[in-house]
């Protein structure tokens, strides 16, 4: 079995509907709006990191704050009533509200994200996630005052691997129909790139796909690349083969 053959398969094992009820990817999933979809996949993927369990259990926590629908907390403003609780590790309701209100200035006046993103050409750049990354962050400050937060968005585009941002847009616009909500198609899955964490890329560096050592923009341009030369239409499908992969060296190695 060559390298694809191996991803293929590893893919094939944990993208199934079987996956989503241990994974974030469960709360996009609740919504039918595309606003509410929006909202809670850009929400729950900023907290995405750590602990998965630790994840999950704060992920409910936030939506718990968010009532029914995302979209008419966000309009109505019901971030003013939030206080200083911690959601998730360094993630307080300040940096929820940070979040909030910029996305409010997004969709009173663009209507959604998609539309907002579109205007910007987004599906046309060889980068989707970058440049949405930092439209995004733009509206986020316009909407605090121009105060810039750390904690909803990182330092420098030039060297983040955007993670998160990368996990959001996997959700938003992988179309299969399994896991992924694809509800975005204005950005071809073509051109997305690897939510790379520390686990994906130390399993891409055991199997030889990467060389470089941090986990930084370059990195995930590097991963992406070489996952691309095995399924040019749809390379992030390797995300499920990596995250598989790294799990079962996991158990391997405690057992």
């Amino acid at each position: 079995m060559n390298i694809k053959e191996y991803l293929d398969e590893a893919a094939n094992q944990i993208n199934t509907p079987a996956f989503i009820d241990n994974d974030p990817v469960q709360f996009p999933r609740r919504y039918s709006r595309l606003e509410d979809i929006e909202i809670v996949a850009l929400l729950v993927s900023t907290i995405a990191w750590g602990n998965r369990k630790v994840i999950l259990r704060d992920a409910e926590r936030l939506l718990s704050k968010l009532g029914s629908s995302p979209y008419d907390f966000v309009m109505g403003e019901g971030y003013k009533l939030l206080g200083k609780d911690n959601i998730h590790r360094t993630f307080f309701e300040p940096d929820l509200a940070y979040f909030l209100r910029g996305l409010r200035v997004i969709y009173q006046g663009w209507g959604n994200v998609a539309s907002f993103l579109k205007v910007f050409k987004i599906g046309d750049s060889a980068t989707p996630v970058w440049d949405a990354a930092y439209f995004l962050r733009a509206a986020l400050m316009d909407g605090n005052g121009q105060k810039f937060n750390t904690k909803c968005m990182p330092k420098s585009f030039t060297t983040s691997a955007l993670k998160r941002f990368n996990l959001a847009f996997r959700w938003l616009v992988r179309n299969d129909g399994i896991v992924d909500l694809g509800v975005w198609d204005f950005i071809t899955p073509a051109k997305l790139y690897i939510p790379l964490d520390i686990h994906v890329g130390n399993t891409a560096r055991s199997l030889g796909l990467l060389k470089r050592n941090s986990n930084d923009r370059k990195a995930v341009e590097d991963l992406t690349g070489i996952l691309r030369l095995y399924r040019p239409e749809d390379p992030v499908i390797y995300d499920y083969a990596l995250f598989g992969i790294g799990i079962e060296n996991k158990t391997n190695n405690n057992g």
